[in-house]
């Protein structure tokens, strides 16, 4: 090799040198970045003729794995999914409460019991009489409080849904924007790399909202497709559609048409629907879910638990004074109504000093028109074997034979069993998305530790490329010296 090809040769080491450490540097300093696909420098050998003239560099790789991304996003929708659920559930548990702790609606019922009891014992008493009003009314209002508190879950759900289509829709046109970009550069430059990053982050962002896949096509662009096999970018993007709602009152549901689902060009992707193109995970599977299943199953097992404390008390064996069908301690505002008792809960006016009603009626009976024998209990005891005797229930998944405080009590425990079961689902999930997160870190994130080793052999290359071309700088002093 002569002198002017070593030189060459050494000339060319050192640039890709600086390359490749230019590479690096970037690959650290963006070790944490979101999204960010460590690089490498794709090196060829430059030859002129028929001999070796040096290396150059020939383009910028990622280090991609198609198979894990795809199984990460769709664990990602899963993950996303079994969090919302889990989460909700660990609310409702908590605002219901439970036995173990006599907290909630139970120890609310349990106090109403135990109030109604003294009276039975002391009907002369102006003050336990009081008692049993004051526990009556705390009781209403944590009834109307849970109903309410679905009501603006359901909302909450149903606003989420409405910003999450826009943060998709956004992306899908981000996406296609960043397919032309991409299909009009050379694919191997730094500028196409960082590109390609931007778009992987959009199609995590959706994979969040809902199951999909990117789907390769010519000059670098990508498809995107749900895992049902609908279409949401083909070239261009496609709109998804979805009208927010304003009720979400117990008998506004999807089925009756009072609220939206999601559709593209026609095609029905609302979660639970009974079509093929229905998504099935992320984070619009678990709003729909609440929206539509889980909290109208919620909000009607405590309207089951209200129906039954009003029926036990309103019978007309209890109180011959009440005119018959007319309701007892406890009122439905709106009897005609339907759906939501819970939230149209009250204290009969009659006996609450608070409406204007009289103390008296509550031991006399509602229909009394003056104070009767201030010993007479017969109508308190009646109250209390009602409330506390044993009745069959059968509805909305609460069955069996409860007085009513089990019957609260069973509603607790169906309410934990579900929050057990979304935090077993989270807990499975999150390990298995773990696992993947790391399998694909681990094949295409920064590796600093390997970074710093790959640094001390580009200093090495370095090193000696320099080295050749300072002999042949001193070979050359030398023949001029001759």
């Amino acid at each position: 090799m002569s002198l002017s090809h070593a030189i060459n040769a050494a000339r060319s080491g050192l640039q890709v040198s600086g390359l490749r450490a230019d590479i690096v540097a970037t690959n650290v300093a963006n070790a944490t970045t979101p999204g960010y696909v460590r690089r490498s420098v794709l090196l060829g050998e430059t030859i002129i003729g028929s001999n070796t003239a040096g290396v150059h560099g020939e383009g910028i790789s990622r280090a991609t794995d198609a198979i894990l991304t795809s199984e990460r996003m769709s664990l990602t929708s899963d993950l996303t999914k079994a969090s919302v659920l889990s989460s909700t559930w660990q609310s409702l548990s908590a605002r219901l409460g439970d036995t173990a702790d006599g907290s909630g609606l139970f120890n609310l019922i349990s106090d109403f019991e135990t109030s109604l009891s003294a009276a039975v014992t002391s009907p002369e008493s102006s003050a336990n009489a009081s008692g049993v009003i004051d526990t009556a009314n705390a009781l209403v209002r944590e009834f109307n409080s849970l109903s309410q508190y679905v009501t603006d879950q359901r909302a909450e759900a149903d606003r989420e849904i409405s910003d999450g289509v826009r943060v998709v829709n956004d992306a899908l046109k981000q996406i296609e924007m960043l397919n032309g970009k991409v299909a009009g550069i050379d694919r191997s430059s730094p500028q196409a790399a960082a590109l390609l990053d931007e778009r992987q982050r959009a199609v995590d962002t959706i994979s969040e909202y809902l199951p999909v896949q990117s789907v390769a096509r010519q000059g670098g662009t990508i498809d995107i497709v749900t895992k049902e096999g609908v279409y949401l970018l083909a070239g261009t993007a496609r709109e998804i559609e979805f009208t927010p709602s304003n009720s979400f009152e117990p008998g506004v549901t999807l089925a009756d048409g009072d609220l939206s689902g999601l559709t593209v060009d026609g095609l029905d992707l609302t979660p639970g629907a009974a079509t093929y193109s229905a998504v099935s995970s992320g984070l619009f599977g678990a709003l729909f879910t609440l929206r539509d299943t889980d909290l109208p199953k919620f909000g009607a097992q405590l309207d089951t638990v209200a129906s039954d404390l009003v029926t036990r008390l309103s019978d007309d064996a209890l109180d011959p004074t009440k005119p018959a069908g007319d309701f007892g301690l406890f009122v439905d505002l709106d009897p005609a109504g339907g759906a939501g008792i819970a939230g149209r809960l009250a204290v009969n006016p009659l006996v609450d000093p608070t409406q204007g009603g009289d103390l008296s009626r509550l031991r006399d009976g509602l229909g009394a028109t003056t104070p009767g024998p201030t010993g007479n209990n017969a109508i308190l005891s009646a109250m209390f074997d009602a409330l506390t005797g044993v009745r069959a229930v059968n509805a909305n998944g609460l069955q069996g034979q409860f007085s009513s405080a089990e019957l609260a009590a069973n509603f607790s425990s169906l309410t934990g069993q579900a929050r057990i079961s979304n935090e077993a689902v989270l807990s499975s999930t999150s390990a298995q998305h773990s696992i993947m997160l790391e399998a694909e870190q681990a094949a295409t994130g920064v590796d600093v530790d390997a970074e710093m080793q790959d640094l001390l052999l580009i200093e090495q290359a370095y090193a000696a490329n320099a080295r050749v071309i300072e002999i042949a700088n001193q070979m050359l002093q030398r023949l001029m010296e001759i």
